[in-house]
Parts: C-alpha cells; structure tokens; sequence
C-alpha cells in the first residue's frame, strides 16, 4: 500500500480559509502542537475550531496561538475561560462561541463521524442550552436532540503510525479517536513512523482507513522540554 507520510506543509495545504477544522487534546495536552504552530506560521484565517476544551491556561501556547493570532471566527466547544485572547475577542465580539457541556461536544463529534441525525441527551434540559432546541419525551423523560458535529479536516495526534496510517496512541488519547471519524480529511501528527506490521492488531486506536495523512510532529524529546519548560515557567508565575 502507498505511503500516507508526507510533510506537514503538504498536509496543512488541505486546510483553506474559511474551513471548519478539529483539533485533538484537552487544554493542548496530546494536541498536535507542530500543526498548530505551524498554521500559526501558514496565517490560515476565519476558521471554525472545534475541541473539546480550549488552550493551555493562560494563553501564549497550543490552539490559544491560534486564537491569539485571530485566525479563528468561531469556536465550537465546552468553555473559553482558559484562553484569555478567547475571552478578551468574545467580549469584543471578534470571537463567536458555540458552548456544549464536555460530553455532548464529544457525543455530537461522535454523531457526525457515525452518520447519525444527533444524540438525545438530558443535560442542559431546564437552562439556557434547550434554547432554540427540539426537544423529545422518551419514557416519562425529556431529552434535547443535539445536531452532529463535522469538519473539513481533523488534526489529531497519536504517539506512533505506521506508513499507511495505523495510529497508536499513548496514554489518554483524548478527543483524537473520536475526531479522526468526523472530518473529510484526517491528518495524525505523532512521535515516530514505522513499517506498516510494526505495530500490534490490537494496539491501533485509530485505523488506517480513517487517516489521509502522517506526519512527524516535534518529536518525543523535544515535546517533553516544551512541556517541562511550560511547566516550569507556570511553578515560576504562582
């Protein structure tokens, strides 16, 4: 089978102006963060970003450069509170927000890459989130019917792939899995690429048939300085 490792550039070129994008991770931990820097670099604009909670805190690192450069429009996911250019360009009007609680965002991004109409959930009935909303009365219990989520392409990460695109991940793979069904184009940055067979049956997270592209991110050694030296700096600032 062809190869599915190509350059980041080459695989960034899928993300145009205008699209809706997911980004894999929770609050930048396991997210792509050489994609993410990268289209920082590339100046790709008016993006609708989807995922599941937004930056690091405080800002200055992951998808908060991207809100921090004003590259997005609209973000779609649980809060913003953690991103201080999201909040500040919110309150501006600069920044449209969509918020779902954490696991209707995850479940909606699930309806989309089943091909399923939505989800009924019982969250939110009775608040400010059944607003607008069709709401269904299954046995005795009232449920709003969440639309599914979907993208123009999803970068998500894994710890290992093999050269047609099996994807393993390493520890909590967050929100990755689940986004690599619900886009057209799927690109995985990971640690290392190897021969496909490499890795075990049993140990893919994520199949090949689900990704378009592979492509190396920063590395296991240099992404751990990255979060030492986030780390670090953060113990400094309290």
């Amino acid at each position: 089978m062809k190869s599915k490792e190509v350059s980041l550039d080459a695989a960034l070129s899928h993300v145009k102006d205008g699209m809706t994008i997911m980004i894999g991770g929770f609050l930048d931990l396991n997210a792509p963060l050489a994609a993410i820097d990268r289209l920082v670099e590339l100046g790709v604009k008016d993006l609708t970003l989807i995922a599941a909670v937004n930056a690091y805190p405080g800002g200055g690192f992951g998808i908060g450069k991207l809100i921090e450069n004003h590259q997005v429009k609209k973000y779609i996911g649980s809060h913003i509170g953690t991103c201080p250019a999201a909040v500040e360009q919110y309150k501006n009007g600069e920044l449209e927000v969509e918020f779902y609680p954490q696991g209707t965002v995850i479940e909606k991004i699930r309806a989309g890459g089943a091909g399923l109409g939505g989800i009924l959930t019982p969250t939110g009935v009775g608040t400010l989130m059944e607003e607008g909303k069709q709401k269904v009365t299954v046995d005795g219990r009232v449920y709003l019917v969440e639309t599914p989520l979907k993208a123009d392409v999803a970068i998500i990460r894994g710890y290992k792939a093999d050269k047609v695109g099996n994807i393993l991940y390493r520890g909590t793979p967050n929100s990755n899995p689940i986004m690599a069904l619900a886009a057209d184009y799927v690109i995985a940055e990971v640690d290392y690429v190897v021969e496909a067979g490499e890795i075990e049956p049993d140990r893919v997270g994520t199949p090949g048939i689900l990704v378009d592209a592979v492509v190396r991110g920063y590395g296991e050694e240099k992404t751990r300085e990255i979060f030492r030296d986030l780390w670090t700096k953060n113990k400094k600032l309290a």
